[in-house]
């Protein structure tokens, strides 16, 4: 027999600022239940109203309509991303307050498996230490729904493995909003998915999501195609750009794990070259850091012990470890920011870099969208190329409308993403990422890791996030807190198979450690010759593309004019609808670009 829901919500509507966020003429109310074991994944893009249903659910929202049903003395807790300590003098002051206060027995238990002192002052606590004790405050209420909103931001690989753990033991239900895709596969067994104000559900965990997701949107296709009408879809180009993204990537992830394979075989266990793929000099002449034995110490904590690596013109380095490991540390001295304590590294001069750090440089909040990345013009220099800022913005998955909108009616997530647009246009042949991950949702992270593969110059990441470093490293640096620093092509999945193999002896690792982890194999080959027809289309097609690029950046240019709509509404309709198609015909030359580079690459 079915249990009782913990929480319902039925018939929900909520109106923000003038606008219906759920419910109201252009929604239909919003209906959740929560069931007392469900591990739901909740997805949506940045700005859809995630947060918000989670106050909603917490009863922290009163709604415009509808009913909020909760099972008697259930206890629901919120852990948020940015909880507010003020008031309190010490993380466990804040940590033992509150409806539901928890024992400070639990509290102190589950603060020592995070690795967190809860007698830490709130006013000089860094955003990990917080978000630990905003951990183990959440936790230790034993609750029977838990709602988490972003539980693995500012947590190391260590923390997360715990948090897994303890969640995977754990009896309630909870709900959890995260961009950690690794996190959210081994822990989900259902979806909700909150897309245009309307909320659907599905019996899948988030391994299944993206299927899911596809289906909805070629089911809307149809319908839309039947009715012959334009899909009613509030900025379609941008949900077609996600599919169409998806379909491009498999062929980047080819690229990806014929990179892996190569470095493979030039990286032995000590991170020399092995130069089976090419000779010393070629090697060399591509190499833009080399690192020499170099070390690092605190005090008496050894934090590098002697390390070496040749980073080339084009690799992809993810740096990970537990906090405290040296990550950052090494990060420095690979940059010249931090002189090593003994031994070189010798930078190329030719190298020039753009830092993205987890702190996000600030962003002036009185200036609009066009003044941060055009300087208030129309056009954009990007690495080079002259792109129009309107279609810029779409690139990073904004409306272009946003253009003269103020920074500061933007959210974190789309403040973020705006960031990583002005960043990535600036000429560079350098890429260092820390922490790169945080704070942008899905949809986000799948275009920052097309932008890295798409990258010509060499990239450095910090990061914490498992999948993340799987779709876009080439080589992976894993630190274990010993000074030791392991190198391993692949990414992280990579690395956790080289620690997982058997060890005999005297602490050394069988013969199978004294080899890197295998590369990925790429996928079968591809017909072996191509016809007339489809040689023409590789070889015509870039043209093609650009001029299609260059006909919708005029017309762009055209309907930046804000009196053409009203003087010419014809011209302004026609067009529109010569962008549209113009777009159609991109996406459909890319695809098929795409197709034939991935047979030729075979052949």
């Amino acid at each position: 027999m079915a249990q009782p829901p913990i929480l319902s919500l039925e018939g929900m509507a909520l109106q923000q600022g003038g606008k219906w966020l759920f419910g109201g003429p252009d929604h239909a109310p919003l209906d959740l239940h929560i069931g007392p074991r469900d591990r739901l994944a909740l997805i949506g893009r940045n700005g859809v109203g995630k947060t918000t249903l989670f106050r909603m659910i917490d009863g922290r929202i009163e709604t415009d309509a509808g009913t909020r049903k909760v099972k008697p003395h259930a206890k629901i807790v919120l852990l948020e991303q940015d909880p507010d300590l003020s008031g309190y003098k010490t993380l466990l002051d804040w940590a033992l307050a509150g409806e539901h206060a928890p024992q400070e027995h639990e509290v102190e238990a589950i603060a020592g498996q995070l690795g967190i002192d809860m007698s830490r002052e709130t006013k000089g606590a860094s955003g990990g230490e917080k978000r630990r004790a905003a951990i183990a405050r959440a936790l230790a209420q034993d609750p029977d729904l838990l709602l988490m909103d972003e539980p693995t931001n500012h947590l190391d690989l260590g923390a997360i493995d715990w948090l897994e753990g303890w969640l995977e033991r754990y009896r309630g239900a909870f709900v959890v909003i995260s961009h950690d895709r690794t996190f959210l596969k081994r822990l989900t067994r259902a979806t909700i998915w909150l897309d245009r104000g309307i909320l659907r559900r599905k019996e899948v965990g988030f391994g299944g999501y993206e299927a899911w997701e596809e289906q909805v949107y070629a089911e809307e296709a149809r319908a839309a195609e039947k009715l012959d009408a334009k899909l009613k879809i509030e900025a379609h180009w941008l949900e077609r750009g996600v599919t169409a993204r998806r379909k491009r990537n498999q062929g980047r992830l080819e690229k990806l794990w014929q990179m892996r394979a190569q470095r493979a075989s030039m990286i032995a266990s000590a991170g020399t070259a092995k130069l089976k793929l090419a000779t010393e000099e070629d090697f060399k002449s591509k190499s833009v850091i080399v690192a020499e034995n170099i070390t690092k110490s605190y005090g008496d904590r050894t934090i590098i012990k002697p390390f070496s690596l040749r980073i080339q013109r084009g690799d992809r380095i993810g740096i990970v470890g537990a906090n405290g490991a040296g990550k950052t540390t090494l990060l420095k001295m690979l940059t010249g920011e931090m002189e090593p304590d003994s031994g070189t590294v010798d930078i190329a001069k030719t190298l020039t870099g753009v830092m993205i750090d987890q702190q996000r440089q600030l962003l002036g909040e009185d200036k609009t969208v066009r003044q941060v990345l055009a300087e208030g013009g129309d056009w954009i220099d990007v690495r080079g190329v002259r792109k129009h800022v309107q279609g810029y913005l779409k690139e990073f998955l904004f409306d272009p409308k946003i253009v003269d909108m103020k920074v500061a009616v933007l959210s974190g997530g789309e403040r973020s993403r705006l960031l990583l647009a002005r960043e990535f246009a600036k000429a560079s042949n350098l890429l260092v990422l820390d922490e790169p991950t945080n704070d942008l949702d899905l949809e986000t992270l799948d275009l920052l890791q097309e932008v890295i593969a798409d990258y010509e110059g060499t990239v450095l990441i910090v990061s914490h996030d498992r999948d993340f470093l799987d779709r876009t490293v080439t080589i992976t640096l894993g630190l274990d807190g010993t000074g030791k620093v392991d190198v391993v092509a692949g990414g992280y999945e990579d690395w956790e198979a080289k620690r997982r193999l058997p060890v005999s002896g005297k602490g050394k690792k069988d013969d199978k450690s004294a080899a890197p982890a295998p590369a990925p194999a790429p996928p079968p080959s591809k017909p072996t010759k191509l016809s007339y027809k489809d040689q023409r289309d590789f070889e015509l097609l870039p043209a093609r593309i650009e001029e299609l690029e260059a006909a919708i950046a005029k017309g762009e240019t055209i309907l930046s004019d804000p009196d053409l709509y009203t003087s010419d509404p014809q011209k302004f309709a026609t067009i529109s609808k010569g962008i549209e198609n113009a777009r159609a015909e991109k996406d459909a030359a890319e695809e098929r670009w795409l197709m034939l580079a991935e047979m030729v690459e075979a052949l």
